[in-house]
């Protein structure tokens, strides 16, 4: 008895060893989290076999895409329930803008210089008024008196780290316009620019991590750590081979849609790129978790002005194409007011659907100007 007994232990911890690390899992999330395996497949099969169209192998590319960025969200979501929002929030911006960040390096690498700077302007703007809207419609939905509520501190700190960002923007802008002596420089400002603004980032995110809201909460996660780790490395590791993939896909489906560029950096790839912010923040908020959806898509936003963009900066100074700050005046505008528009709506720490379906309508009206961009 006492044989069998430890036999069927033994059984039982083999079996949790084996699939216990999915147990925690919905059918549905088992089911997801195999259809992003075959579609990532299937995107690499696309992308070297011979004779398979471009349009295939760009839609392939971008639902393996689409559906790594939600892998990962599920992953740091699960994992981030050991901590409080600041912690979750920073995590799922870091992790979840890695197919961003793996975009616009092979886009650089491959000498798309408009595709790499709409794609960082395209996350700014979709996540700051696409996303964040949305977010805010659902929150809104949800709360009975109609008003979202959540902390003022990081909306306020993400409009200064937004408008510190765009700030050197402008200055370049201005530069350019007036030919002046500074704009033959703007490699060197762009350079000595992103440097102090990841200083200003660095010296915001420290504090942020270490204030109350990232205490962490008595909770129960689904997912082991082990389990939550190990589905987030393959999920980076995805991403990085799907977005070269995505990126070769995307110059032949541009000329197949006749789409401009400035479009498909703006809205294509963003969209495609922020999957994790449009499951994540949108299902906190609807499951009433204010402050999470927030801390989610702030401090993505954040991280993708005051980090992402700095920072690729300087990478590309090892690559042949060079990122500046440097941008068209039409997305200059673009950025400066959402900047403004952002910090007016969620500054008090409040927000009612009427002002998430403004957010929705500035986006809908830059896609627009975009798509008639050359």
């Amino acid at each position: 008895m006492l044989l069998r007994a430890g036999v069927l232990g033994r059984r039982h911890r083999d079996d949790g060893s084996v699939g216990g690390a999915l147990a925690g899992l919905t059918r549905v999330e088992r089911v997801a989290l195999i259809g992003i395996a075959i579609a990532t497949a299937t995107a690499g099969v696309t992308r070297y076999a011979s004779g398979v169209p471009n349009g295939v192998t760009f839609a392939f590319a971008t639902l393996a895409l689409v559906g790594l960025a939600w892998a990962m969200s599920f992953a740091v979501e699960h994992v981030g329930e050991r901590f409080g929002p600041a912690i979750t929030g920073a995590m799922q911006a870091t992790l979840g803008n890695l197919p961003e960040f793996f975009v616009v390096l092979f886009a650089l690498e491959a000498g798309q210089l408009i595709i790499a700077q709409t794609a960082i302007l395209g996350s700014i703007l979709v996540n700051a008024l696409l996303v964040l809207g949305l977010v805010i419609i659902v929150g809104a939905r949800r709360a009975p008196d109609g008003v979202m509520r959540f902390g003022s501190r990081l909306p306020n700190d993400t409009a200064t780290l937004l408008l510190i960002s765009t700030l050197i923007i402008i200055l370049i802008g201005l530069a350019d316009s007036a030919h002046d002596p500074a704009s033959h420089h703007v490699r060197a400002i762009s350079v000595i620019g992103a440097v102090a603004i990841l200083v200003v980032y660095a010296s915001w995110l420290i504090p942020y991590l270490r204030s109350p809201t990232g205490a962490s909460p008595s909770v129960q996660a689904r997912l082991s750590l082990t389990t939550g780790v190990g589905l987030l490395v393959l999920a980076g590791l995805g991403s990085a081979f799907v977005s070269d993939w995505f990126v070769h896909a995307l110059q032949p489906a541009i000329r197949t849609l006749h789409i401009s560029k400035a479009f498909a950096g703006l809205v294509i790839v963003a969209i495609a790129g922020n999957g994790v912010e449009h499951a994540v923040g949108i299902s906190l908020a609807y499951r009433d978790k204010a402050e999470l959806a927030i801390s989610v898509v702030k401090n993505s936003v954040a991280q993708i002005a005051a980090f992402l963009y700095p920072a690729m900066v300087i990478v590309s100074l090892a690559l042949s194409t060079r990122l500046t700050f440097s941008l068209a005046p039409v997305y200059i505008g673009a950025l400066a007011g959402t900047a403004i528009i952002v910090w007016q709506i969620t500054g008090d720490g409040e927000a009612t659907l009427f002002e998430g379906v403004a957010l929705i309508a500035a986006f809908v009206i830059l896609a627009t100007v975009a798509a008639y961009e050359t």
